[in-house]
């Protein structure tokens, strides 16, 4: 479900640059967030998160970034356990990566807010793997850094990456008539221009 905000990343894309010369940048995971929201019994709706990331963005343009699964925060602890355990299988898969080539799409920018539409990346999540096309809103800064955020949330669902089963477990075990399984994730991450 979640994987899906790996996307935020592809908006990089096209403000990896300076008006100088091309850097490296870092994913500031104190200054970034991917969240998703659940729903259930058809009418409750819930927000939660993930509290590790990390990623890069090379000089050459190549894209990635990690979601550690295993910090889904949902502020209720079983439930974070069962997510953990049921939905995300962390043993077996421990983290969501999106990757992207960004090198064919690299510009020279000032600082300043900007539309990047049609960004494609791809989604590694829970051993499937998905190409996503988003739109995004990218920031830099004078210092050039780069914040990057989902323009509208994305929409992912559960069937694309063999995860309905888990799903099943969770409104079993919570002893719910529903869940929901396509869910909305939003995202804003934050990259640090490499010294």
């Amino acid at each position: 479900m979640i994987k899906s905000i790996a996307v935020f990343g592809f908006s990089l894309v096209s403000l990896v640059a300076s008006s100088a010369a091309l850097a490296g940048w870092q994913l500031n995971n104190d200054q970034s967030k991917v969240s998703f929201v659940s729903i259930k019994n058809n009418s409750i709706a819930e927000v939660h998160y993930f509290k590790t990331l990390s990623g890069s963005l090379s000089d050459q343009g190549m894209f990635e970034v990690n979601i550690d699964l295993a910090s889904v925060e949902t502020m209720i602890p079983i439930r974070n356990e069962r997510m953990t355990k049921l939905l995300f299988e962390t043993v077996k898969f421990p983290a969501a990566t999106l990757t992207a080539d960004l090198s064919k799409r690299l510009m020279t920018i000032i600082p300043g807010q900007h539309v990047l539409k049609g960004v494609k990346a791809t989604l590694a999540f829970h051993g499937q793997t998905k190409e996503f096309t988003t739109d995004v809103l990218a920031n830099m800064s004078p210092e050039g850094d780069v914040t990057v955020s989902s323009l509208s949330p994305l929409i992912v669902n559960a069937a694309d990456f063999a995860v309905t089963d888990g799903i099943a477990q969770l409104q079993k075990l919570a002893g719910l008539s529903a869940i929901a399984t396509a869910v909305p994730v939003s995202y804003s991450l934050t990259l640090k221009k490499d010294k």
